[in-house]
């Protein structure tokens, strides 16, 4: 099981890799991907769960939020979106059912929200001047963050974080997760620093504080959804790990946070 999840992570960072480097559309095209397939994810779930989601609009959503990451200042969400909460709550009447429509409309909006905004600071963060730089930062930390929680987690864990949502999750493996980001933040801003003068030791040190603290949440949020919905991973597609949703749970948060530190950052440098 570790063999395969390993070989996965290996597969998932080249792929990641490689769209990070090329940038432009074909890391669009890349965040995208993963975007509907985390979506298509949470639409399962919900619907395994009783709820009418519909697929059609939280995808409408996700796209909306992409294209306005990609064209950034037209303000495409503030147009687009009005539009998709009317013909989504427009068409949940038409579908009408007693003490579901409401909620099956409000879990389609907030899934189209939660995947496609959250994913899109990923184009956005991609899109900065020195975006390469940073979007690597975001996935390196993260995963180290991660990483550093799942095996201290397991080889010392005890004491249980939330054992309601996540009966595996530590507090010995929260130490992990913030050694393993602050370690490789600090790496990686000065890796940044020697290569094109960004980023920076300290600047890294923060970023891995920051995603050392908000990941686990990221993480969390994923545990809940599946929770409520009564399965184990979100999909299938990644062996060893589960589903999109569960590889992307951290990044969505973690890329938002990376984006805002970023212009912060790039004001007092």
């Amino acid at each position: 099981m570790l063999a395969t999840r390993i070989r996965s992570a290996i597969l998932i960072g080249i792929v990641a890799g490689l769209g990070v480097w090329a940038g432009g559309w074909v890391f669009f095209a890349l965040v995208l991907l993963v975007a509907g397939l985390a979506g298509y994810e949470f639409t399962l779930m919900m619907q395994a769960s009783g709820h009418r989601v519909s697929l059609l609009f939280v995808y409408a959503i996700i796209v909306l939020f992409m294209l306005d990451a990609a064209f950034a200042g037209r303000n495409i969400v503030r147009h687009g979106l009005v539009w998709i909460l009317i013909l989504s709550i427009s068409w949940q009447i038409l579908r009408y059912r007693p003490g579901s429509s409401t909620v099956d409309w409000a879990l389609t909006v907030s899934g189209g929200l939660y995947v496609g905004w959250l994913l899109s600071f990923f184009v956005s963060l991609r899109a900065l001047p020195d975006g390469l730089a940073w979007t690597a930062a975001a996935l390196l930390v993260t995963w180290a963050s991660d990483s550093g929680a799942y095996f201290l987690g397991r080889a010392v864990g005890r004491h249980k974080l939330t054992p309601l949502l996540s009966p595996n999750k530590t507090w010995e493996g929260i130490a992990g997760g913030f050694l393993g980001g602050v370690l490789a933040g600090g790496g990686v801003g000065a890796l940044a620093m020697h290569w094109n003068g960004t980023i920076g030791v300290v600047h890294g040190l923060i970023l891995g504080v920051l995603i050392a603290c908000i990941a686990p949440f990221g993480d969390l949020a994923v545990s809940m959804i599946k929770r409520e919905a009564r399965v184990k991973d979100s999909g299938t597609l990644i062996p060893g790990h589960g589903g999109i949703l569960d590889r992307t749970d951290s990044l969505m948060f973690t890329a938002a946070v990376t984006y805002y530190f970023a212009l912060w950052s790039s004001q007092w440098q």
